[in-house]
């Protein structure tokens, strides 16, 4: 493992803030890119996300909107999902068919959810407020039960989280690239808000036996990701990609 490099996860078919968090990583010296899953799916840019996801190269695995993509019959998906299926070439289809659940090596390991799930959040939880808040510290280590790496990474949640676990480990999700907010239903309806537009990643530089953490918020035009998600007719994404917020004033 090179001793500094970025992490990404959530694009969710955002492709321009893709391409500035990309632009945003020149020059920093990154040694490696580990793309932490849900790729595509969003009426936003699917086909320009793969276009520069073909060829990067980086170490990926597959998200939960990853599975459905090829798991669920057009039909039965989601709205942002199905767009996001019609938009794709059967080329990515087949890459995200070989992606794997988790990554582990050189004493980091990768999921992107849970290593238990996919579709569960590991630091945080929803409330039945309609929010979110952290985990007791507790669940958030049952997570981590037999889990040796020092370095584990997940995502899923969208929001940038850094947390010490037992063990001398550590916990980190880099945020979204390019869904700030969303909704979600299960296990109660709720909200999942940063209140930025900005494309959220992170850099991981290796400090002696630990790793040091930057998070890194990435300005970029969002005009043509919100417009793309209101002619798909999903106006909560456009809201939540122009501004970082899913409620409304």
């Amino acid at each position: 493992m090179p001793d500094r490099i970025a992490l990404i996860a959530d694009i969710h078919g955002n492709a321009d803030a893709l391409q500035a968090v990309l632009a945003d990583m020149a020059g920093r010296g990154i040694g490696a890119v580990l793309n932490l899953g849900d790729h595509f799916s969003g009426p936003l840019d699917a086909a320009g996300t793969w276009t520069q996801l073909s060829g990067a190269g980086f170490h990926a695995l597959r998200g939960n909107h990853d599975r459905y993509l090829i798991e669920q019959a057009p039909e039965a998906m989601w709205p942002s999902d199905r767009i996001a299926h019609q938009a794709l070439p059967e080329a990515a289809l087949d890459w995200i068919r070989a992606l794997p659940a988790s990554l582990s090596f050189d004493g980091v390991y990768a999921c992107h959810a849970t290593p238990q799930d996919d579709n569960t959040y590991w630091s945080h939880r929803a409330t039945e407020a309609g929010g979110v808040t952290l985990r007791d510290r507790a669940e958030i280590e049952r997570f981590a039960e037999g889990i040796d790496a020092g370095l584990i990474l997940c995502a899923h949640t969208h929001l940038p989280v850094a947390l010490h676990l037992g063990g001398g480990r550590m916990l980190v999700n880099p945020g979204s690239v390019g869904c700030p907010g969303y909704d979600d239903v299960a296990p109660y309806p709720h909200v999942v808000e940063t209140g930025t537009p900005d494309a959220s990643y992170a850099v991981l530089a290796r400090d002696g036996p630990r790793w040091r953490v930057t998070f890194r918020q990435v300005p970029y035009d969002t005009a043509r990701m919100v417009a793309a998600a209101r002619d798909n007719g999903r106006e909560a994404w456009a809201r939540a990609v122009g501004t970082g917020w899913i409620s409304e004033l």
